[in-house]
């Protein structure tokens, strides 16, 4: 499969998503590494499914790209600029990267800095924040690196497992962006 190489960074590159990836979308889906995190672990998708909603991803105004590793166009996982606000400058993030072997090696920090650049300089945000949920230490660890600040927790939001977890707010301004 041919990836379009959209915004490129030191490891990774985004491109437009192809339905011809669904079934490497479902396998992410079905593992509870991936969906436990994206709060999604009840959730059910077929292949079939999953090839609709990347045909219709784009069609209430979310922004969604594959992540792509630059060196061997292997895809990666997905991001997403979702909930955006042209009136007030907001939008809220959304990242995952598919396979562990492939996490904590900085392809997650390095999409996401391409994201905050669409997000600010193309697409003229001024909020870009996230859900967190309390026990993703490492995304927590990773979206700080980026810049992202802790705003808020809502307590016990998030069932999972017989147990209440906390969902962490986070966020990044424009300013604190450019700072960076």
């Amino acid at each position: 499969m041919e990836y379009v190489k959209k915004f490129v960074g030191e490891k990774v590159y985004l491109s437009v998503m192809h339905t011809d990836d669904a079934e490497k979308y479902v396998k992410w889906l079905s593992d509870r590494s991936v969906t436990d995190n994206l709060g999604n672990t009840v959730g059910i998708t077929s292949v079939e499914q999953e090839r609709e909603w990347i045909l219709n991803a784009g069609k209430k105004g979310d922004v969604n790209f594959a992540i792509v590793e630059k060196e061997t166009d292997e895809l990666l996982g997905n991001c997403s600029l979702m909930n955006i606000d042209r009136i007030y400058r907001s939008a809220t993030i959304g990242i995952f990267i598919g396979e562990e072997i492939k996490r904590s090696k900085g392809y997650g920090e390095d999409a996401l800095n391409l994201l905050l650049n669409y997000a600010f300089n193309f697409q003229n945000m001024h909020n870009v924040n996230l859900e967190v949920f309390s026990f993703n230490k490492r995304a927590i660890n990773c979206y700080k690196k980026v810049g992202f600040k802790e705003y808020g927790t809502r307590h016990e939001a998030y069932f999972l497992d017989g147990k209440y977890h906390d969902i962490i707010l986070m966020e990044i301004l424009e300013d604190d962006y450019r700072r960076r």
